[in-house]
């Protein structure tokens, strides 16, 4: 009989398919994940061994990598370290495999994974760093011509660390060409397995498919058994088969191959599989047994090695034919078994004492030296061996090196489990504090650090709380305090308890009394202190905390700590924005020299923050450029606080007036959405058709991130505006101020800006119901209902303006002043309110009413003046906004001439720009009021004049003298006269007919 390797694929067209059309995909730039689930033994790897053959014939490189089982804990990244390894070979060409060396060679965080006997030690922020290297280096292995597949087996079993690094690069992937194929065991993945939640994460990304392999149906099994016969097989024995195996692949193959008398044989997998095991000779099966302890796959060298030790004979001739009858199959140094149920039928074979004493030959033989002095196995191999073998003073200083191994792959969960090993292990070693070099105290302490790098501040809370009950030394427990604090600082809502902060205050400072001076724990509490005390308004007391820790930490070489006081120092001296940009620089150097560089990249944007809100744009800008640079050059490009910069960047463009349409390649799909929201602004400004589609699209990730909801849906108020929805504006504004005041706080900042932007909407709608001619005649309804809709406007722009200056203060930023910008909105918010005052207050009548409404437009005038005034810090946009407003306002004020000025100036800005929206606003404002401004004036082949086209128009719309007027700013009795000019000059005896004239001449448009 023929073995499924040998024959053709049978069936799986579908999937093949969607794979290669993934791959495709990936040589076009456009990277992808596909989750490949099936039961065991559905032919999950003959698929994807298939796929991968037809890549690599298309001109693709594939590389197979696997996760192997060790237990609850694993080696870190066991898969990519694999394929680093097999790309510096060559397994992706020469070109790749030199591109992949000189990576590595630049980034000591990739090497870590490589050189086994590095000791150099590793800081929790470089992990990053080691995601963002592994991801470059898959990315520089794929070409366009010659695109990555790479395919890792048998997730269900990775470790924690390649499950993170697995979301990593499904979330960052951007333009590379790689497709990235992970196969795992559906039925082993339960509601509790740990890479179940990742799987249903991966899936909502828009770029990862799934692919869940069936077995076969009847027509399909009966075309696979016929491949393997090589002849159809009888009516009554194919029934068997398929009723046995119900189409897994590889029990309808085990069935096939346990010969003729399938009436004899038993029902489940697992027999049939002891069944055709037991014909094979004992040595073999012995040779087998020992074999299926290292798991699927084992190395050669050690596999002989362990069997020796056991006391297996010729092992030569066993291995030869276990590798004949395809049990085991060769994997360049590595042996592994056909198929893992193989493994796991053999292992499940072994009676206890047998399974002890194998895991005790293969511990004995990794512990041994290689050719370069290191030991053969890992120490998380040594440490699962141990344990399993039941030599529990082994398995302790194993687990203890393998932590500490995790630590330098920046692998926190699996060094998490292993300290917590060791914690388990230490009442049944009697000298563990001499096997492993440190007590009980600093294990719990280490395991704590690992459990908050990992990403699990309650775990991290109590075992740190462990570490400082078990602290006999009432110095040592003081010393131990600034780290427990820390680690509840960690916890999302626990500064929210009533007394938490208050007695954790009480905690540092009593363990300060005891702490000597300018040691490293009283530095530590002395900042962490200052922190605190910051958080329930201590300002004195944290300043004192902070600037006692800064002092000592210069003193002793602290960078850690001193880093940590200068960023508390910098925001209680907000109000004092250069200050505070110097104490940030030297933040950013202590950090450097700390090697934290996250901490680095916070006070790289922190600065950069600093100068923008102070309204210095010139030098923001730079700043950001440096901190961008730094970023690439640290591997931490798309970190969180290197998004913030890129954030703060496109607004700046923004705010200086560019509003070029930047390509949005390249974004990892965590970040898509809030760069796609800050690129709303320039939209809208330019006026895109798709504005307010884009804006609408981001709705569904307000939950993800309050930054979307704020811009994304600022802007999206902006273009309603603008496109004549008023109210829909309006009611936007109030949505996300709602909405933002539960996942955020009731007076955050960004609400003035809401505020302003809502006040906008409302005038501008109480001047669309104004020049639509809508109040109809007074006393009527709909005068009536015209009136009503006016007041209601104006009482809910007084509210939004109370709530705009509410909010600035007490929404204010620590310091108690508001930034330029700030100041500047909630000045627009004012000039929008007295605009909207203007419009609503511009009634009927002669006299005084009319004196009344020039004095509201002169109030509006001066307010636009200030708004002006406010926004020329750098924002160049909206100061061309403010003086078409200001224009506007000097019109109603009857000052035609400054009202010309600043119309030209709005105008040349917005048109320089490329504002659509607003140049066109200008030019109407010009054409209504007759503004001598360029491009505007426009020539006539008709006997009407300019003005009174302009007039017939308006009368077409149904306006009354008195609306006409206010709309293009003359009196009531201008307008009189050009009606009675236009009528004799069209021979029309009133105002319908004038229209109907106009119309049949063409001097109207429809």
């Amino acid at each position: 009989m023929r073995r499924s390797t040998t024959i053709p694929l049978v069936s799986r067209q579908e999937q093949v398919a969607s794979l290669l059309l993934a791959v495709g995909r990936a040589s076009a730039g456009r990277p992808g994940l596909v989750l490949v689930g099936g039961d065991a033994g559905v032919g999950k790897t003959r698929l994807i061994g298939h796929v991968a053959q037809a890549a690599e014939q298309a001109g693709a490189s594939a590389v197979v990598v696997h996760c192997v089982d060790l237990g609850q804990v694993g080696i870190p990244y066991l898969p990519f370290t694999e394929a680093l390894t097999q790309l510096q070979a060559g397994a992706a060409g020469p070109d790749a495999a030199a591109r992949v060396t000189e990576l590595v060679a630049e980034r000591p965080a990739l090497w870590r994974l490589l050189e086994p006997g590095s000791s150099a030690d590793a800081d929790h922020d470089e992990r990053l760093q080691l995601f963002e290297g592994i991801a470059r280096s898959l990315a520089v292995a794929g070409a366009p011509e010659r695109p990555l597949v790479l395919v890792v087996e048998d997730a269900h079993w990775a470790d924690a660390s390649t499950r993170d690094v697995l979301r990593f690069l499904a979330a960052r992937a951007r333009s590379e060409n790689v497709l990235l194929v992970v196969t795992y065991r559906a039925d082993d993945v339960d509601r509790r397995h740990p890479l179940r939640p990742l799987l249903a994460e991966l899936s909502r990304l828009e770029h990862v498919e799934r692919i869940d392999l069936q077995p076969f149906t009847e027509d399909e099994l009966r075309e696979f058994t016929t491949a393997l016969a090589g002849r159809p097989l009888p009516a009554a024995g194919f029934a068997d088969v398929l009723d046995r195996s119900e189409g897994n692949a590889f029990f309808a193959e085990e069935l096939l191959d346990a010969g003729p008398d399938s009436a004899s044989l038993p029902w489940t997998l697992t027999e049939v599989l002891r069944t055709r095991l037991e014909r094979l000779d004992p040595e073999v099966q012995q040779v087998l047994r020992i074999a299926s302890v290292a798991g699927r796959r084992v190395r050669e060298e050690l596999l002989r090695a362990a069997a020796a030790r056991w006391g297996a004979h010729d092992v030569d001739a066993a291995l030869r034919e276990a590798v004949t009858q395809q049990v085991l199959v060769v994997s360049g140094v590595h042996l592994e078994f056909r198929h893992a149920l193989l493994a796991e039928a053999l292992y499940a074979d072994l009676l206890p004492g047998e399974r002890s004493s194998v895991h005790r030959a293969y511990l004995a033989v990794i512990e041994q030296d290689g050719p370069d002095g290191m030991p053969i196995g890992s120490a998380a191999e040594r440490a699962h061996h141990a344990y399993e073998g039941h030599d529990l003073p082994a398995a302790l200083s194993a687990s203890r090196d393998a932590a500490l191994r995790a630590r330098r792959l920046l692998a926190p969960e699996e060094e998490l489990r292993h300290w917590e090993q060791v914690l388990a292990l230490w009442e049944s070693v009697p000298d563990a504090e001499e096997r492993i070099g440190r007590d009980r105290v600093d294990v719990a302490v280490a395991a704590g650090e690992a459990a908050a790098r990992a990403g699990d501040p309650m775990r991290a809370v109590k075992l740190t709380q462990r570490a400082v009950d078990g602290a006999v030394d009432p110095m040592r427990r003081a010393g131990l305090r600034h780290v427990l604090v820390h680690r509840y600082l960690d916890l999302p809502t626990w500064d929210e308890v009533p007394g938490q902060v208050e007695a954790a205050i009480e905690d540092l400072r009593a363990a300060l009394e005891m702490l000597p001076e300018r040691s490293p724990e009283r530095i530590w509490t002395n900042a962490l202190l200052a922190r605190v005390t910051m958080i329930i308004d201590l300002d004195d007391d944290a300043r004192g905390h902070a600037q006692c820790a800064i002092e000592e930490a210069r003193s002793v070489g602290q960078p850690g700590a001193l880093a940590a006081a200068l960023s508390t120092l910098a925001v209680l001296d907000v109000a004092d924005p250069d200050r505070a940009a110097a104490l940030l620089d030297e933040a950013r150097t202590a950090a450097t020299e700390a090697g934290d560089v996250l901490t680095e990249m916070r006070t790289l944007y922190n600065a950069t923050a600093n100068r923008f809100y102070a309204g210095e744009l010139e030098a923001a800008q730079q700043r950001v450029e440096h901190a961008l640079a730094r970023a690439e050059e640290l591997g931490l490009a798309w970190s969180t606080p290197t998004v913030n910069l890129r954030i703060l960047q496109e607004v700046m463009l923004y705010f200086r007036g560019d509003l070029s349409p930047r390509p949005a390649g390249g974004v990892p799909a965590t970040h898509k959405h809030v760069l796609e929201a800050t690129q709303m602004y320039a939209a809208v400004a330019r006026g895109d058709a798709d504005a307010i589609p884009r804006g609408e699209a981001l709705f569904d990730h307000w939950q993800s991130d309050g930054q979307i909801a704020l811009i994304g849906g600022g802007s999206l108020v902006d273009a309603l505006t603008w496109a004549g929805r008023y109210d829909d504006a309006a009611a936007l504004a109030v949505r996300i101020t709602d909405h933002l005041g539960e996942v955020w706080t009731e007076v955050f900042l960004g609400r003035i800006w809401l505020s302003a932007l809502a006040i906008a909407a409302l005038a501008d709608a109480a001047q669309a119901d104004r020049s639509a001619g809508r109040a109809g005649a007074p006393g009527s309804a709909a005068a009536t209902a015209v009136e009503t809709r006016a007041a209601e406007r104006l009482d809910a722009g007084d509210a939004l303006l109370a709530i705009a200056r509410e909010t600035a203060q007490r929404g204010r930023p620590r310091g108690g002043v508001l930034g330029p910008e700030g100041r500047a909105w909630l000045q627009r918010a004012a000039a929008e309110n007295a605009r909207l005052h203007a419009v609503v207050g511009s009634t009927a009548g002669a006299g005084s009413a009319e004196r009344a409404a020039a004095d509201l437009w002169r109030e509006a005038a001066a307010s636009w003046q200030d708004t002006v005034n406010a926004f020329d810090f750098g924002y160049r946009y909206e100061v061309a906004r403010s003086r078409y407003r200001w224009a506007e306002a000097l019109l109603g004020a009857g000052e035609r001439q400054a009202a010309e000025v600043e119309a030209a100036e709005a105008l040349s800005a917005a048109e320089d720009m490329g504002a659509q929206p607003l140049a066109d606003a200008v030019r109407a404002l010009a054409r209504r009021a007759r503004l001598d401004l360029p491009g505007v004036r426009r020539a006539t082949a008709s006997t009407l004049t300019e003005r009174e086209e302009e007039v017939l128009g308006l009368v077409a719309q149904g306006l009354s003298n008195r609306q006409i007027g206010e709309r293009l700013f003359i009196s009531t009795k201008t307008v009189s006269v050009h009606v009675s000019n236009l009528l004799a000059k069209l021979g029309a005896s009133g105002r319908a007919e004038a229209v109907s004239v106009a119309h049949q001449r063409g001097l109207l448009e429809v």
